[in-house]
């Protein structure tokens, strides 16, 4: 089963509002269009039935709390949660009103009072999300845009501001496992380029989430996500800078990436190198035997083309030339540290030499799998490591392997 089979999303775009100028109609171009690609199969992966959009007429106030609480009812704790919010959002910075309010269409700003009765406030918002029992859940907010403010009938208030404020953001992420991504700052608008299709930032958003944000391990995860739109947009224009707010325990999965229901489908990259993979371990039991009889095996049944001493270097050869060699026509080289491996010499010369040619080349050439609870040399352990432990459950092992054989698929990079 999917990670994404447990994933559930909401998705709401409002331009017509009822009783305040509208907003572009690209507002619900956005909005079906992350719709689109969420369900797509070739991309997000998001079960069809489990995908709400709520467009104009749909997104009442009403409309709204009963779409947080079917989430609420349907998420499980282990469930991914994706909600897309584009509207109107503002709040007011002082008096009896002050606070944040998401505007649902039949939102009425005669008086701040009739705003204040007919808007979602804040506080309401945060206890929507707290509702909702997923542990990996994230709010796209894209709820400042430039039209559609002036001339608002009847309001009586002179402290009102589009947009949340950041220091809101904070607060709507309460609880573990919450990210919430806003298109702008607080004290920003959100842009449309002209004759663009979709909103500036969500352009960035859709071609992140058809494979433009790195996808290890078969996944799109959320800081890779933010770390891919939040440049773009702001290249795009220099007056917007996308937000981010997390408390998060790990980078969790928010999409397949590009439809991966395996993530170690497809060929090595055709790059010249003699090999995908250089194993590094120590050469006596019980390191020999996991290596030799488990992850090789595994690794051999994915494609990989593996280079390991005991079947690859040339009888007769010195030792150290058949090390260089192996590290030069690997395209990685791959530790397996255990607390038994910094025993054996060749092994630091092994890592040495890889990590020596990737900063030579200005390359990652050096990767390395945790096998037990040990702690390498600085050298070593300032670099990422994936947790390969007998101890992991199935679930997690087969997890990590296709993470393993995902990663030693990709191209060398920087």
């Amino acid at each position: 089963m999917s990670v994404m089979d447990t994933a559930h999303a909401l998705v709401v775009g409002i331009a017509a509002y009822q009783h305040i100028p509208p907003l572009p109609r690209t507002i619900l171009q956005d909005a079906l269009d992350i719709h689109d690609v969420l369900i797509a199969p070739e991309y997000c992966g998001y079960p069809p039935g489990q995908v709400q959009v709520l467009l104009d007429a749909e997104a009442t106030a009403a409309g709204l709390r009963a779409a947080f609480a079917r989430l609420a009812h349907q998420a499980q704790p282990e469930s991914t949660v994706f909600i897309y919010l584009s509207s109107h959002g503002g709040r007011i910075e002082s008096g009896a009103h002050a606070g944040q309010y998401l505007w649902p269409v039949d939102v009425d700003y005669r008086s701040d009072e009739a705003m204040v009765a007919s808007a979602i406030a804040g506080a309401e918002l945060t206890g929507l999300l707290s509702a909702i029992p997923a542990r990996k859940l994230i709010v796209v907010l894209d709820c400042c845009h430039a039209g559609g403010l002036s001339g608002l009938p009847g309001a009586s208030s002179s402290d009102f501001r589009p947009g949340m404020a950041q220091q809101y953001y904070e607060t709507l992420q309460d609880g573990r496992g919450r990210a919430v991504f806003a298109s702008s700052r607080g004290d920003e608008v959100s842009y449309v380029l002209p004759d663009a299709p979709n909103s500036l930032f969500t352009t960035h958003l859709l071609a992140g989430l058809k494979g433009g944000a790195p996808g290890p391990g078969g996944f799109i995860r959320v800081l890779d996500l933010f770390s891919y739109v939040q440049p773009r947009v702001t290249a795009d224009q220099p007056r917007q800078h996308p937000y981010f707010q997390v408390a998060l325990d790990e980078n969790f999965p928010v999409a397949l990436y590009l439809g991966a229901t395996d993530p170690g489908v497809g060929p090595a990259p055709a790059d010249g190198f003699a090999y995908d993979v250089f194993l590094s371990y120590y050469g006596k039991d019980p390191d020999k035997t996991w290596v030799r009889k488990t992850l090789l095996p595994r690794l051999q049944a994915e494609g990989l083309k593996a280079c390991i001493d005991y079947r690859d270097f040339r009888l007769g050869a010195p030792r150290i030339a058949e090390i260089e060699r192996a590290v030069e026509q690997s395209r990685y080289t791959l530790a397996v540290l255990t607390a038994n491996y910094t025993q054996d010499p060749f092994n630091d010369l092994e890592n040495g030499l890889a990590q020596y040619l990737g900063t030579e080349q200005r390359q990652v050439r050096f990767m390395a799998i945790l096998h037990d609870q040990t702690t390498p040399k600085l050298s070593i352990r300032f670099r990422q490591a994936l947790e390969m432990t007998d101890d992991m459950d199935d679930a997690d092992l087969a997890a990590a392997l296709r993470n393993l054989v995902y990663q030693l698929r990709q191209p060398v990079g920087r």
